[in-house]
């Protein structure tokens, strides 16, 4: 299994190895088997950018979810692409007195589920969503990858 990390920002920390490793051990612990998934880091412009193209909303938001070869039959599959603003991340840690990495690992788990095919439109989906984020949370600190 390969994780691609992509970092076009600069002005926020990004640990590759650290989120590597707990990308890794979440899709395991959920029994998933992939290829491949890419993450991409990404600043405020491009975030609102993608969010406007496929959303119509021009609005920064935290993360965006592409799935890709999740039904698919091909020989190599990449589960999908996550975009995440590590200064959304940032602020909100700072503004809630949080932990910023945890807060970045909060988007990366959010983004793999939504590639699971989760979603967080209506309430009852965001409770689901919610519930798995805290299980993935947990998992991640009682292994020491968080």
């Amino acid at each position: 299994m390969k994780v691609t990390i992509y970092n076009t920002q600069k002005a926020y920390k990004i640990n590759k190895r650290a989120i590597t490793n707990q990308v890794l051990a979440l899709l395991k612990f959920l029994s998933i088997k992939t290829d491949e998934i890419i993450l991409h880091f990404v600043g405020s412009k491009k975030i609102s950018s993608l969010h406007n193209q496929f959303f119509n909303d021009p609005s920064v938001t935290d993360c965006i979810s592409f799935p890709l070869d999740s039904d698919s039959d091909e020989p190599y599959k990449i589960l999908g692409e996550i975009f995440v603003c590590p200064k959304v991340a940032f602020e909100y840690a700072k503004k809630n007195n949080e932990d910023y990495q945890s807060e970045l690992t909060l988007y990366v788990v959010h983004g793999i589920l939504h590639l699971l095919g989760f979603d967080d439109i209506e309430e009852s989906e965001r409770r689901v969503m919610k519930k798995n984020e805290k299980k993935c949370i947990e998992f991640l600190k009682s292994n020491n990858l968080l």
